[in-house]
């Protein structure tokens, strides 16, 4: 898509399954998940590149030393940056106690970030918002162990005034009205009852305090929790949370508006928001990774053992189409066919166009994530003329001559690499025509890729507001004197915008709303 989409984010949840020693011993580094987040969250970076944030959680640790880690970051690389700090922490610890460096147990003890439970986020700062407070994950923090939250989300509540209101009623002051905030405290506050119960039934049962601790970790009803916490959630969301003690969740919408996947093994539970970085960073199968259902969590206790419970009645199947279409990782297998089969299905429209005339057609696509979409749309062609060069031998018969067989099989679809887009352009100039003459160079051209007369049929992979289309790409392609340039869109149109998926635009301000009101103009029936 031309026109940057940024409402969407990429978590990824971790938990290591052996004793780090494990990893030590396998694959050189108690750093295992450290490593595996970072690949995760560069793998799904096309999900947000504004901010990124990693939070870990070490079990089993003696009071008075620290457990739990986080880092943030709206750096330019937000990732790399994360990293690198982790980096520098990491190495100066071993630097001033070279003792740590065969000592597992002594690495976990004093170096943070190393743990058994890891959470990672990627986000776009949305409505203006990029600062270091907007990004996720965020930490409610107690001295009792299990009253530690941890949460991240990629997900867009619709209804946060009455989650505000409602935590209001229960007593609280939340110090802000924001979607992220309101979660995590209504979570809190459930998570702040369950202990509370359960620390009272145990004392009743004889426990001393301190002996009560751990029956609490082992006890606490997290999808108890997940239920009375979720049950005025409106909005599209995949929600994950650490507990202080070492149980995890991820809890996705009822209606699957926001993706999750998961995967688990003798070694590792991991979930994220896509599919192949799954596949890629812990190499295994397509099949063997689930797509989480609707209404339901993925709950990780402290000993390891991960369920599946339903919190919400699963509803009507709603998943976000510009998740498939556009935003998730096109390498995924079923994103990747179904690009595809939108390219294919758009060509008989293309060859309307076109007036049939394929040998004086050049087809391209703009921008790169509309690459897939593309070699469909050039498949079917293909198929379209080999059924048409079919007709034309058979129809010629046994006197056909070699001269007029090489005529007929030469025949094939014109793709170039029409487009380029340039480096990012700082459009410094406020006043709106000089601005706009910098916005037209965004993209760069392939000069004498297309000829005087020829036509020229660019697809995008959708076309929402149209704004880049018509500042700078329609105007860099009229520099190659096209006959005709043909823009299309493999995505249906986009007419309302959806505040449970991607909040794309008001209404006034689509392409396909801005064309409905230009042909009722055009047949005065305004």
């Amino acid at each position: 898509m031309s026109d940057a989409i940024k409402h969407e984010c990429g978590i990824s949840l971790i938990r290591l399954l052996k004793p780090l020693e494990y990893y030590q011993e396998k694959y050189g580094t108690a750093f295992y998940g450290l490593n595996k987040m970072y690949l995760m969250m560069e793998k799904q970076h096309n999900r947000g590149q504004d901010g990124a944030g990693f939070a870990s959680i070490k079990l089993d640790m003696r009071a008075g030393e620290r457990y739990m880690s986080r880092v943030r970051s709206v750096e330019a690389q937000p990732i790399q940056d994360i990293f690198d700090q982790i980096n520098v922490r990491v190495n100066t610890a071993f630097q001033e106690h070279p003792e740590y460096a065969n000592d597992v147990a002594l690495q976990k003890r004093h170096i943070p970030y190393i743990g058994e439970l890891l959470l990672g986020h990627v986000r776009y700062g949305t409505y203006g918002k990029n600062s270091i407070e907007n990004v996720h994950p965020f930490l409610r923090q107690n001295n009792w162990m299990h009253r530690n939250l941890i949460v991240a989300g990629n997900f867009n509540m619709t209804n946060v005034n009455e989650l505000f209101d409602n935590l209001v009623q229960l007593g609280q002051h939340p110090k802000e009205m924001a979607d992220t905030v309101t979660v995590m405290e209504k979570i809190g506050h459930f998570l702040d009852d369950e202990v509370a119960k359960l620390y009272k039934q145990i004392k009743k049962e004889g426990y001393t305090k301190m002996e009560a601790s751990p029956l609490i970790a082992k006890r606490l009803k997290v999808h108890k929790i997940l239920k009375r916490a979720s049950k005025n959630w409106d909005g599209g969301y995949a929600m994950a949370g650490l507990l202080g003690h070492g149980d995890a969740f991820v809890l996705r919408d009822p209606s699957g508006i926001r993706p999750a996947y998961d995967y688990k093994d003798a070694e590792v539970v991991v979930i994220a928001s896509e599919r192949p970085a799954i596949q890629t960073v812990f190499n295994v199968a397509y099949e063997k990774i689930k797509e989480l259902d609707p209404g339901h969590a993925i709950i990780i206790k402290k000993d390891g053992g991960a369920s599946i419970k339903k919190i919400l009645e699963p509803r009507e199947r709603k998943a976000c189409s510009f998740e498939r279409i556009y935003f998730s990782r096109g390498s995924d297998k079923e994103i990747y066919q179904e690009r595809k089969e939108l390219g294919k299905l758009i060509f008989p429209k293309i060859l309307t166009a076109i007036n049939n005339d394929i040998r004086k057609t050049v087809f391209s696509y703009i921008p790169n994530t509309a690459e897939t979409s593309f070699f469909g749309m050039v498949k079917e062609a293909q198929n379209y003329l080999n059924k048409k060069k079919e007709e034309q031998i058979l129809a010629l018969g046994p006197k056909i001559t070699s001269e007029q067989l090489h005529e007929i099989l030469d025949v094939r679809p014109r793709i170039e690499k029409v487009a380029i887009k340039d480096a990012k352009l700082r459009t410094f100039i406020t006043q709106d025509s000089s601005r706009d003459d910098l916005v037209a160079h965004i993209y760069d051209i392939s000069y004498g890729s297309v000829n005087k007369g020829d036509n020229l049929v660019i697809i995008d992979d959708s076309i929402v507001r149209g704004t880049t289309l018509k500042k700078s790409i329609l105007r860099i392609l009229d520099r190659l004197s096209p006959k005709k340039i043909i823009v299309v869109s493999s995505a249906p149109q986009i007419r309302y915008p959806d505040c449970y998926g991607i909040d794309m635009a008001k209404l006034e301000d689509f392409i396909a709303f801005k064309a409905a009101l230009a042909l009722h103009h055009e047949h005065n029936t305004v």
